[in-house]
Parts: C-alpha cells; structure tokens; sequence
C-alpha cells in the first residue's frame, strides 16, 4: 500500500495578458497537482510587477496550511520579466539544484535556448516556492520530470514531501 502526504499548493501565473480562462500553464499545474492527490489551496494571475508578485507570494508564504508555491512565467529576458527578482529576496535558502536540473532535463528538449530560462527555487517560511518559465512544456517538465517526484513521499532515495514537517525546526 503507498503511503500518501497530501501537500496544499497555491499557483501563481505571471502574465500581463492571460486570464484564468485562457492561462494554459497554470491551468495544467493545478491539474497536475490535483492528479498527484494534492491540494490546490490558491490560484492567481498578476501582472508582472516585482512588487505584486512579492506581495501575493508573501501573503500565501504566511499562510501556515500553504506548502509549496508555484509560479509559472516571468522567468525571461525581456525588460518585464521579473520573477526571480520578485522571489529570491524572500528566500531563506536556495534551492540552486532546482534551476540546474530544470535547465538540464530542458536542454534534452529544447537544446541551447534553454539558457534564457531562469527557473528559480527556494525555502521561505517553511513553504517551498519553485519558478517555471510560462510555456505548457516548461510547466510539463517541471512537473513531470521534478516536482511530481519530490512532492511525493514514496519518491526514493530522498523527497522534499518528507522534509515539509521539519522546515520549520530550530
């Protein structure tokens, strides 16, 4: 019988021109994430402004019954794009290995333009926060390729769904 952790997620789409209604990327997050037996406690779009992104983000890394946090888009080079910036200074610690194997697995696919993303992970108040580029791919290689493995807590030799009630400990 699989033991099974049930992790609440809020996503988050950074767009200047997406609605709910037309958002692919967060649409198929929070499938994902329903599909994986795990809750999806909020769901948003912003704009892409540093400081509207900060603002949402912090407000659900408040939030005690909020384990992880997922963005997607915001993560290029254009002039507007400003996601990392929005969320590393909120960062307790950094999750460097999770923009490397994202940029890693995505190569395979995409080859060398896979150096424009700028997927991004960290820890902030005990909620982990993981940065996807806006793409349906990026969000389907994120998902099944990382983080459907370490938000599952059979997943072996190690998972962040077994870290999740020590996140917080002195």
């Amino acid at each position: 019988m699989k033991n099974m952790t049930k992790i609440t997620c809020s996503v988050l789409t950074i767009s200047d021109t997406r609605t709910l209604i037309d958002d692919k990327s967060g649409n198929l997050l929070s499938q994902y994430i329903r599909e994986a037996g795990h809750e999806l406690h909020h769901r948003d779009i912003v704009k892409d402004d540093i400081y509207a992104i900060r603002s949402i983000v912090s407000q659900w890394i408040a939030a005690p019954e909020v384990n992880v946090v997922i963005t997607t888009g915001g993560t290029g080079f254009t002039g507007r794009d400003s996601t990392p910036e929005a969320l590393k200074p909120l960062f307790d610690k950094d999750i460097e290995g999770f923009g490397e194997l994202f940029r890693q697995i995505s190569f395979a696919e995409i080859g060398t333009s896979t150096i424009q993303s700028r997927a991004v992970g960290g820890l902030a108040n005990g909620t982990l926060i993981f940065s996807l580029p806006g793409s349906s791919g990026a969000v389907t290689t994120g998902w099944t390729k990382i983080l459907v493995n370490q938000l599952d807590i059979n997943f072996r030799p190690c998972n962040f769904a077994e870290l999740i009630p020590r996140f917080n400990e002195a």
